[in-house]
């Protein structure tokens, strides 16, 4: 079981992250992040309505508020990162938000092991080799928001995971996150309209927003499923195991900007992505 979630997170990321990813590309980031959580939100309302899940309201539910304080930060910052791309360097940087989870077990006592000395030292030289020779098409504001986004995924990846114990209480905790994520995103799109910032795209105004209304649905809602997963799939087996499956959603993303978008890497960009992929999956494993 634990093996078939994380393995569905990875894929349900991947996919939201491509989709994310090709929207931002002519709607705001800050809209894409609202308008899907929006309606995320909408069908787990009615999900939570239907399964009596309001019966589980406990004070662990503050661990979904936080996540879902931290979440429209690092999707807003993947995004524009996705934005500026390319996707098949991105990706792979954005899954060093494993290292998160690992840090907090060794705040509470944990002993690191040899594995995961090995991964920091990997995924550092998977950094900056990504960033590409001078004059590579990869823009260090990229790469700085990646690891902001990383950063983020991670802490909201150790926070979803404690804040519940069943199905029905993580089905209350993704929309609580979820409400949370609409409070802080939206407040963050309203202060940028009142500042002079778009909300909607330059070319085509609402229009564009209405079209595109079933691949936002899509990535929300392939936001929401994979939080789920990873938080069934780290409660009913070793969290190694399921942090190691999720942590491969990057080569999903990759493989749809290769095959959608033709990106072609040059030598030194694929080797450090593909040595970020490989220090997560240390960091996961040590």
């Amino acid at each position: 079981m634990t093996a078939l979630f994380a393995l569905a997170t990875s894929l349900l990321w991947g996919l939201a992250d491509f989709g994310g990813g090709l929207l931002t590309r002519r709607t705001p980031a800050l809209t894409v992040v609202v308008v899907s959580q929006c309606i995320a939100a909408v069908v787990l309302g009615v999900v939570v309505t239907a399964t009596g899940a309001w019966s589980e309201l406990d004070g662990r539910l503050w661990f979904a508020v936080a996540a879902g304080a931290v979440g429209p930060v690092a999707m807003l910052s993947f995004y524009k990162a996705l934005a500026l791309g390319p996707m098949g360097v991105v990706s792979p940087l954005g899954a060093l938000g494993v290292a998160v989870p690992v840090g907090v077990g060794l705040v509470v006592g944990e002993q690191p092991g040899l594995l995961q000395f090995a991964g920091v030292a990997v995924a550092v030289v998977g950094v900056v080799l990504a960033g590409g020779p001078r004059g590579a098409p990869v823009q260090r504001q990229a790469v700085v928001l990646t690891l902001l986004a990383a950063f983020g995924f991670g802490a909201v990846m150790a926070l979803i995971a404690e804040a519940s114990t069943t199905v029905t209480g993580l089905f209350l905790a993704l929309f609580v996150q979820r409400v949370t994520n609409i409070t802080v995103g939206g407040t963050a799109l309203y202060v940028s309209v009142r500042r002079g910032g778009r909300a909607l795209p330059e070319e085509g105004g609402r229009a564009v927003v209405l079209a595109a209304l079933p691949a936002l649905a899509f990535v929300g809602l392939a936001d929401v499923a994979a939080n789920g997963t990873y938080s069934i799939a780290a409660q009913h087996g070793p969290v190694t195991v399921a942090a190691v499956l999720a942590s491969l959603y990057p080569v999903v993303t990759a493989l749809g900007a290769r095959v959608v978008l033709g990106e072609r890497l040059r030598a030194v960009q694929a080797a450090g992505a593909g040595l970020a992929l490989l220090g997560t999956v240390l960091l996961a494993t040590g």
